[in-house]
């Protein structure tokens, strides 16, 4: 059996309330035949008759605090970059490196640049899993490695059981302890590997679209501490006053598995470690971060329970060993900046009053992915699952055929077909 890679690979401590039989909490679950309810969103005419047998999962923490379930050490397939318009390739030119600041205080001031040299990418188009589609076509001979090839069913064509992005699996992991945005995951099985892609909900269209100058002006404030600390080249320096143009990533791509759940997922890095002698991705990866200064002990407490909850899910799921936080005034300047051991996080907030904890996100986010495997069974890519889920709420699901959910591209589909 593979040794779990991080430090939360224990029992849960004394003290805690008592473990949930080891049965996954699928098998848990409250499994009603009714007619759904309406679609969470309109559905296209097409499915405007549609109707399913609704199952549901719950999201009860308590449901959630078993063991640590098996998680692999992730290891790197591959990366991608994404160029100033959007473009795939196949490499790592967008791959920046690390320039710790020179300064205690470095009074980076991240209004700098908003309104001149920010190019700002289209998020209301919605590319879905494109980009990781592009990499596994050209990157398909990685993917069957000998004891890859070897431990796939014969109808597995790719060797894993899910494709999807690092960002929808940070969601999961978070959704035991989020009380505020739902989410709707689409999931769809193609030669034996489900892909599972977002899908914006209305209440999540309503506040990108009602978004305030204010709110996009401190989103820039993260992309310009990344400008102030990342360099083009190892022994460069940053371009302090160049463009900050967030069409530009580089993404790494890593395979690991959790649980039985054999992942194929991708992230955005924001850069790595400078010194030459320093590991292999993801190892050498380093996550930017900026946040509020903590000035109350109210405030380092809720910077605990749900900022480093959502910093821990983002790099512990692709291995990325270190965050390096900018933290900032209300005007915008740095004062400080911390870094933070991925695998130490849990220690930092063991002393907070029903804080999250680790085990309770793997173990659901492990279930949901048996719950889609149990009923995402047709191999069709016309065939979406729909999963939803809001707040103090069960994830429930619907299903939809030939319908505007339909995700898989035309050029994936007919790559794919022809290679069988």
């Amino acid at each position: 059996m593979h040794a779990q890679w991080s430090a939360h690979s224990r029992r849960p401590a004394r003290g805690t309330k008592a473990s949930t039989p080891r049965r996954s909490a699928t098998a848990r679950t409250r499994a009603e035949t009714r007619t759904s309810g309406p679609d969470p969103r309109p559905p296209a005419p097409a499915a405007a008759a549609a109707q399913t047998t609704l199952t549901t999962l719950s999201v009860w923490r308590q449901l959630y605090e078993r063991d640590f379930p098996l998680y692999k050490q992730p290891l790197e397939v591959g990366c991608f970059s994404l160029d100033s318009r959007r473009r795939f390739f196949n490499d790592a030119r967008q791959l920046r490196y690390y320039v710790a600041p020179e300064r205690k205080i470095p009074n980076f001031d991240l209004r700098a640049g908003y309104r001149e040299r920010f190019v700002r990418r289209d998020d209301g188009v919605k590319e879905g899993l494109d980009h990781i589609l592009r990499w596994i076509l050209a990157n398909r001979a990685k993917l069957q490695a000998p004891d890859a090839a070897a431990a796939s069913p014969p109808d597995c064509a790719l060797g894993v059981d899910f494709v999807t992005w690092r960002g929808h699996l940070t969601k999961l992991l978070t959704t035991p302890y989020e009380t505020r945005e739902g989410w709707l995951l689409a999931a769809t099985r193609l030669r034996g590997t489900l892909y599972v892609s977002e899908v914006e909900t209305d209440a999540a269209r309503a506040e990108r679209l009602a978004r305030t100058e204010r709110h996009s002006e401190m989103m820039y404030w993260g992309y310009k501490f990344e400008q102030y600390t990342c360099a083009a080249e190892p022994r460069g320096r940053p371009d302090e006053g160049g463009v900050v143009n967030t069409n530009e990533a580089f993404c790494t791509v890593v395979r690991t598995r959790l649980a039985n759940h054999r992942l194929l997922f991708s992230g955005e890095v924001d850069c790595r470690d400078a010194d030459p002698r320093a590991p292999p991705g993801p190892a050498c990866y380093l996550e930017l971060k900026t946040s509020a200064e903590i000035c109350t002990a109210k405030q380092r407490s809720n910077f605990h329970r749900f900022k480093l909850l959502k910093w821990w899910a983002q790099s512990f799921l692709p291995g990325v060993p270190r965050i390096v936080a900018g933290f900032r005034d209300n005007d915008g300047m740095v004062v400080s900046v911390e870094t933070y051991q991925t695998s130490k996080i849990s220690q930092l907030i063991k002393n907070e009053y029903n804080c999250w904890k680790p085990t309770v996100c793997m173990n659901f986010c492990s279930d949901f992915l048996s719950f889609v495997q149990s009923v995402a069974t047709e191999d069709d890519p016309r065939v979406v699952y729909l999963f939803s889920w809001e707040p103090h709420k069960e994830v429930s699901y619907t299903v939809h055929r030939d319908t505007q959910y339909c995700f898989l591209p035309d050029w994936y589909l007919r790559e794919m077909t022809h290679a069988q």
